[in-house]
């Protein structure tokens, strides 16, 4: 049995909501999918873009990042992290991680903004990993303190939350969600933007399409361009099915917590492993193991088993481009370089049977009790 690391469903649900849009039933769609999404995270605005990436790059547009500015984040994002910071010309600041959940350390944070006072800084762009939340209520003074937005990648986070909020209504200046996220290729293509500051809204849905404006509404080919923007417009075939998967995505977060529950029970002990320290709220829309040594020795013999493995992710530094940018060396940040010599994401997700589940712990425990 060959078992994928990702793997989705698309049910008649999908397929109908589709056929409306084709069948020209369905004009309002995006807007249908933006008021669904605002409901469901309980933000007072939602924009939905063409993809994650978009959502994140709208966004640095939307706080008026420019060339020489900084934007704080984790060595341990994905680089569409650092990407969109660079597509300004402006400079992303690296921070190590917590050991345990992967996430930006916020006590390395507040000491880099204790000791580097500059107007030039921006922004903090927070990423949670599997889906699991920094100390929010911590960040957000960090924030006030310094005076630095708060832009939170949700990509791994749909659906989580952080003292029963979802992730997206906590205080964030913006919150970017990913509905095909790294490894996690969906059918469709989409990200969302939220905010609850009507200004930053305004702008990004300003700049979403050009920065358009029509002023004549009788004439709708009558235009105006007012800033530089660019096209981050989703496509109406995407919202239909992003709208319908919406619905499914709490029991979709209960499934993946009762596979994390088996997984935590059945790998308990098991030799040259170490299981995620997760808090209750945890969505696990990523297991993470750590492998106490040759994790990549230990993810092919999963593979020749049939069992595709992840890596989330590999540390901003050790990448060509910000290695050589920045003179970052590979001992910099020690704790995500140790972190990444370990971590093995396994499958989870809703799709996966009972079967399959029993069949990757089976696959764990044996190539496990292998090693020496």
């Amino acid at each position: 049995m060959n078992i994928p690391f990702y793997r989705v469903e698309v049910g008649g649900d999908e397929r109908e909501k589709i056929d409306e849009v084709l069948d020209g039933e369905a004009p309002d769609i995006i807007k249908d999918l933006e008021s669904a999404f605002e409901s469901y995270i309980g933000a007072s605005y939602a924009l939905a873009t063409s993809h994650g990436t978009a959502a994140l790059h709208l966004a640095m547009l939307a706080i008026d990042l420019k060339r020489g500015d900084k934007v704080l984040c984790s060595i341990n994002a994905y680089p569409s992290v650092p990407e969109v910071v660079r597509h300004f010309d402006a400079e992303p600041i690296f921070i190590d991680i917590d050991p345990d959940t992967f996430n930006i350390d916020l006590g390395k944070l507040e000491h880099y903004l204790s000791e580097n006072k500059s107007k030039k800084l921006k922004a903090v762009i927070v990423s949670h990993v599997g889906g699991q939340s920094v100390d929010l209520d911590r960040l957000y003074e960090i924030a006030k303190q310094y005076d630095v937005k708060i832009v939170e990648d949700a990509s791994d986070a749909l659906g989580a939350t952080y003292k029963g909020q979802k992730i997206g209504s906590t205080g964030a200046d913006i919150t970017c969600f990913d509905f095909s996220p790294h490894l996690r290729r969906n059918v469709c293509n989409g990200g969302m933007l939220v905010s609850d500051d009507e200004e930053i809204i305004e702008r990004a849905r300003l700049l979403r399409n050009h920065a358009m404006v029509t002023e004549d509404e009788s004439l709708g080919y009558i235009y105006d361009v007012t800033d530089i923007g660019s096209q981050y417009m989703m496509s109406p075939l995407d919202a239909a099915t992003i709208l319908i998967q919406l619905e499914k995505q709490d029991d979709i977060i209960e499934r993946q917590r009762v596979i994390a529950a088996v997984y935590n029970e059945h790998l308990e002990g098991a030799p040259h492993i170490k299981l995620p320290i997760a808090n209750d709220e945890h969505p696990y829309s990523l297991y993470i193991i750590k492998v106490d040594k040759n994790r990549d020795s230990f993810a092919r013999e999963l593979s020749a088993r049939g069992i595709e493995c992840g890596l989330h992710y590999i540390p901003l530094h050790l990448l060509s481009y910000y290695k050589a940018k920045y003179s970052l060396r590979v001992n910099d940040f020690p704790v995500a370089l140790r972190s990444y010599q370990q971590v093995l994401s396994i499958p989870n997700y809703a799709a996966l049977s009972d079967d399959e589940v029993d069949e990757i712990c089976e696959a764990i425990l044996d190539v496990a009790s292998t090693r020496v």
